[in-house]
């Protein structure tokens, strides 16, 4: 069951790429980019790591197309209008559906000729975020101290910058 899901998102994570190339309105090809980022999330997801799929789906499908949909809508204005006026239900359903069989094809054509893969027990520990904090605080515990306080003098900095412009401003 694993096998086959790993084959849908890569299956969905393919379409939506292509969807996204191909298409010519530009909330549709960041929509589609969208569907590609939670398509890789969810193959991390299947890999076991789930740190990694959190921040896929947090800072790049959330954040990231955020600031891209922001930017679109404020460059193209009638984009929007264009977009939910043209986009029919059918459409996505047809997409979802020719993803869905695709992968079912390629997971039937892999089955056959026995070339799915076979997933180590070891590898259960592995891209956890209770590993990933093992190997941060335990092994490299210098390096993200230094990073920690290299960061928090920065923003201090910035802070007394900021203020003493501010008053400076406020005096004359």
């Amino acid at each position: 069951m694993e096998t086959f899901f790993f084959f849908f998102f890569a299956t969905l994570s393919i379409a939506a790429a292509i969807a996204m190339i191909t298409s010519r309105d530009t909330v549709n090809s960041a929509l589609f980019l969208v569907v590609n980022l939670v398509a890789v999330a969810g193959i991390f997801l299947l890999l076991k790591a789930q740190f990694l799929a959190v921040v896929q789906v947090l800072v790049y499908a959330g954040a990231i197309m955020v600031l891209f949909l922001f930017v679109i809508m404020l460059l193209n204005l009638n984009s929007e209008e264009r977009f939910f006026s043209e986009f029919r239900i059918k459409y996505g359903i047809a997409f979802i559906l020719s993803v869905l069989m695709l992968s079912l094809l390629v997971y039937a054509v892999a089955d056959a000729t026995n070339t799915l893969p076979v997933l180590s027990p070891d590898s259960a520990h592995i891209g956890t975020v209770e590993a990933l904090g093992d190997t941060l605080f335990v092994t490299y515990i210098l390096p993200v101290l230094s990073t920690a306080i290299l960061l928090t003098a920065a923003v201090v900095g910035a802070l007394m910058l900021a203020q003493r412009k501010n008053s400076g401003k406020k005096e004359s």
